[in-house]
Parts: C-alpha cells; structure tokens; sequence
C-alpha cells in the first residue's frame, strides 16, 4: 500500500465511488495530478458519491489539497461526496486543507459599464455632498472664532494680518495688474475688430466698461488670487499638519482656526477689493490704450464715451463680489490644507483641489451674483 498512488472507480451500495490507495505525496505529484484530471473529467457524466482514502498509506499537504480538489469537483448542488475510511493521523490536515479556501469571498461578477457609470456619477455627487458639508462645518468654526475674536480684541492677531495682507495683497499686485492689463487689451482688440464691421467701433467703450467693471476685472483677479494665494494657503496649512504643529496648538490650548484661519481669511477679505479696483482700472488702461493705437479712438472720446456707458452701479457690483469671492476662496483654501494627511502626494492632490475647488465656487457664485443683481436691477 506504500507504493505509487492509484484511484480506482468502483460500484458502491449506493452508486459510484472512488478508492484511492497508495502514497499520495509530493513526491508522486505528478501523477496524482492525472489521476485526478481523470477523474474530474469523468464526473462530469457521472459523479462519485463516495471517496475512500482507507487505502492511503501516506498523505502530505499535497496530497490531502488534491483528495480536496476532488471531492469539491464531485460536488452536485451542495452534496459533497462522502470521505471514508480516513485515518485519525491525517483528520487535522484534511480538515485544515478544506478549511483554507472557505475565508475566500466568492469572485463576483463584473459588472457592466452602465453600473460602473452610475456608480461614478453616485460617488462624484457623494462627493459634492461631502464638499459641501465640510465646506459649512469650516464656515461655522471661522464664525464662531470671529465671534469670540469680538468679544476679545486683544486675542487678535494683528501681526498675521498684516504679514498675510503683505503677501496676499502687496505683492500680488504686479501680477494682477500684468494679467488684468493684458485681458483689457485683448477685450478691446477683438472688440473693434468684429464691431468695425457694422462702423460701430465707438460701442468697443461700452463693451470694456461694463464688463470690466462688473464682471472680468473681479473674476480675473479672483482666479489669480484662487491660484496664487488659495494654493499658498493650502500648501502653508497642509505642511503645518504633516509636521503636527495644527496638533501641538491644540495641545497647546489654542483653536488652530483662530490663530491660524482667521488672519488669512480676513487679509483675503481686505486684499481683494483693493486687487479688483485696481485689476479694473488695469483693464480699463489697457483697453483706451488699444483703442486708441489700433482703433484710432482718441483718449479723450475714449474717456467721455466711458463716462456715458458706466455708472456707478456697474462699479459696486463689481466691488460688492470681491468680499465674498475672497472669504469663499480662503475657506476652500484653509479647509483642503486641514485636510491633508501625513504624505507629499497628499499635500499636492490637496492642493490641486484647492484651486478647482476655488475657481469653481468662485464661478458659481458669479452667476448667483449675476442673476440676484439683474433682479433688482443693477
């Protein structure tokens, strides 16, 4: 019985079955591997209810996976064939082969690419919906810490938000005079290029005005600002976090949001109203001086056709925007750099989420602004 391994088929009592005798080793693996390739391929016209290892002389782990390998193979609608004659020696290793593959979750089918679009689209909205959330929750805190800012002045920071106006606002203002300048001279020229058409090259004045004043020198600014000082602040928060200084604050017994969000939130705040009306005025130069040089308008009609397209109300709108486009950049900004975790590459994706995220809010909330003031008639 100690010889090569064998696995005979059998008439039982109750209907085929098989014996399997010999050393079912390692050694012989081989050849119990075709012994049971045989044997599977068989059963699929008529299975075995019976397996008798009482022949074995010698079972390994090999041999005990293949017995296991088969028995599962006979198996019809649950009803496993039956194991007999199995020495008390090789019980545990049996038992612990069988029992290997059952913590296996079963493999699931894949699923189609109308499923894996809708579940897409469900985790992107999860994601708004989180956005959101966290976005209302870090409004709240920065409230609350004004709110006990206000009640106790000396707490304030004045330093910071001077040394975070200077950075914000100060030295952002080559950049945004550059950019806003730029626009304005592209404004005007493609202006006077499609109205001289009609002989309406005058018109160019109104075109620049208005939607300088009430919407491109306040959104150009407000995206430079969302890629220059929202990514700064994300960057600054984000490092302060991997280094756990956020955490040593708070062990500290100081809110990190009032000593740390706060300052930045309100030098946004006070900065870009500054940066718009001098981003329009930028604009504004840029597009007289292409009116004048490749329209022929003269600075002077220049000037007195301004005076008629604009009014006062085109500039308000224009300056009631920058505030609440500068505190939702800042919140965005601050909140992705508390977001971050302990790694680089979550220092980068957070930041790069800090400027769509801004650029995106801020857009929005151009439209709101848009619809709301043509409301009421502004």
């Amino acid at each position: 019985m100690d010889g090569a391994p064998t696995l005979e088929r059998l008439a039982g009592q109750d209907g085929p079955a098989l014996r399997a005798a010999g050393a079912w080793t390692a050694q012989h693996a081989g050849a119990i591997e075709r012994l049971v390739r045989d044997a599977e391929r068989r059963a699929r016209k008529e299975a075995a209810v019976e397996i008798d290892v009482s022949h074995i002389a010698r079972l390994d782990t090999f041999g005990a996976w293949l017995i296991e390998r088969l028995r599962r193979a006979l198996t019809r609608e649950n009803n496993a064939p039956r194991l007999t004659g199995l020495a008390e020696d090789y019980r545990g290793l049996v038992e612990a082969v069988r029992n290997a593959g059952n913590d296996a979750e079963p493999r699931q089918k894949e699923p189609g690419a109308i499923v894996l679009m809708l579940a897409a689209i469900g985790h992107a909205m999860s994601e708004v919906a989180d956005t959101l959330i966290q976005l209302a929750n870090m409004t709240g805190a920065i409230i609350l810490a004004g709110l006990r800012i206000a009640v106790r002045p000396q707490t304030f920071r004045f330093t910071s938000l001077i040394h975070h106006m200077e950075q914000v606002g100060w030295r952002a203002v080559p950049i945004m005079v550059l950019i806003t300048f730029l626009i304005g001279c592209i404004i005007a020229q493609q202006g006077i290029f499609h109205f001289r058409k009609f002989g309406a090259d005058v018109y160019v004045v109104d075109m620049v005005g208005v939607l300088v004043l009430r919407e491109i020198g306040v959104l150009i600014v407000a995206i430079m600002v969302a890629g220059r000082s929202g990514s700064a602040y994300t960057a600054e928060l984000g490092s302060m976090k991997m280094r756990e200084e956020i955490d040593a604050l708070r062990t500290m017994g100081f809110d990190p949001v009032e000593v740390l969000i706060v300052p930045r939130v309100l030098a946004l705040i006070i900065a870009m109203p500054i940066l718009a009306f001098i981003g329009s005025m930028a604009a504004l130069y840029g597009g007289g001086l292409v009116a004048w040089l490749y329209g022929g308008l003269q600075p002077d009609i220049f000037l007195s056709r301004l005076r008629e397209a604009i009014s006062l109300d085109h500039f308000k709108v224009g300056m009631i925007k920058a505030p609440f486009m500068a505190a939702v950049i800042g919140v965005i900004a601050c909140l992705e750099g508390f977001n971050v975790r302990g790694s680089a590459e979550s220092l980068g994706s957070h930041t790069t989420s800090s400027v769509v995220k801004s650029i995106f809010f801020v857009i929005v909330l151009d439209g709101v602004f848009a619809i709301f003031f043509a409301s009421i008639g502004m």
